[in-house]
């Protein structure tokens, strides 16, 4: 892994990893780790869910995701307090009374991005599936994540669809629609990303660019969208996230683009604790109070998937 990768998998790698520590007992949390959601390779692909004490009923998918690669650490780092920044603002995610869910996809070098897409899928459904067991709402999921896990969280933000209702799995027919979505330095397009060597997980057949490139389907029916970005990052340039706000301006999808002027490619200190305050607001805004999702009904509605989607 070069320089450049490592900034891809920002803070989900080393800071993580070095900082572990034992599992924290805490009567305000409950964690319940290694959820498996599906199989692939041999392999579980899992998600942990942090509880708390009081829960609004709302679901908050956050994808584990950095450079297309899924890293592990113990769930109840999430609730220390002298866990590294991106896990604070988990917490505070937690904290504001939202049922949170750590999912992981398939990783790189061994699976690619549109692997990655349809095991990110696969957890949406299998969570609306067993919304009751996690005591959530299935019409209120939200979906948030950073560069690589905020181009997954726009993957399911656009090209979600009902399900597939012919399907013997029952997950597979269930619906992976998401109610609101916040996604940090995204990448949108992938036919501007594929066979970058940087990133294993971009060796694959450019053909499925487009199925992989949430830009391409901005549909009316998308939820309320909250994209964060620093004007100085030089790995995922700004106008990614200018190009697909504009996008969903066009299409009439509640957006907004907050741009930290100054900041890269992962917020840090006040930058971070601006992204963590915008990013509840908007999860505040269209999914803790039930009356209001949207404003109406249109992102409620039914959503047809890209035929090419994995």
């Amino acid at each position: 892994m070069n320089r450049l990768q490592a900034i891809g998998v920002h803070l989900l790698v080393c800071v993580m990893l070095a900082q572990c520590s034992t599992a924290l007992a805490n009567d305000d949390y409950k964690i319940t780790p290694d959820v498996i959601y599906g199989h692939k390779a041999g392999m579980a692909l899992t998600f942990d869910v942090i509880q708390p004490k009081e829960p609004n009923g709302v679901g908050i998918l956050f994808m584990v995701s950095g450079g297309w690669v899924s890293t592990w650490f113990p769930p109840q780092k999430i609730i220390d307090p002298k866990s590294p920044e991106l896990l604070k603002l988990l917490r505070e995610i937690v904290d504001h009374g939202y049922t949170l869910f750590v999912v992981r996809h398939g990783s790189s070098p061994q699976f690619k991005v549109p692997d990655a897409v349809a095991d990110v899928r696969r957890a949406v459904r299998y969570i609306r599936l067993h919304a009751d067991d996690f005591k959530i709402d299935p019409d209120r999921i939200g979906v948030c994540g950073g560069s690589a896990g905020g181009h997954l969280s726009l993957m399911l933000d656009t090209a979600s669809d009902e399900g597939d209702k012919k399907a013997k799995d029952k997950v597979d027919r269930t619906s992976d629609r998401v109610a609101a979505v916040v996604a940090y330095f995204p990448p949108v397009d992938l036919h501007e990303w594929v066979g970058d060597k940087r990133f294993p997980a971009l060796d694959f057949d450019p053909k499925l660019a487009e199925s992989v490139s949430p830009l391409l389907f901005v549909t009316k029916d998308d939820p309320p969208t909250l994209l964060i970005h620093g004007d100085s990052d030089n790995l995922v340039k700004l106008d990614n996230s200018e190009r697909i706000e504009a996008a969903f301006k066009k299409a009439g999808v509640p957006t907004k683009l907050i741009v930290i002027h100054g900041a890269g490619h992962g917020f840090h200190g006040e930058d971070a604790e601006q992204a963590a305050k915008a990013l509840v607001q908007w999860f505040d805004k269209y999914l803790a109070d039930v009356s209001n999702k949207n404003g109406d009904t249109d992102s409620q509605k039914p959503k047809k998937a890209a035929d090419s989607a994995p």
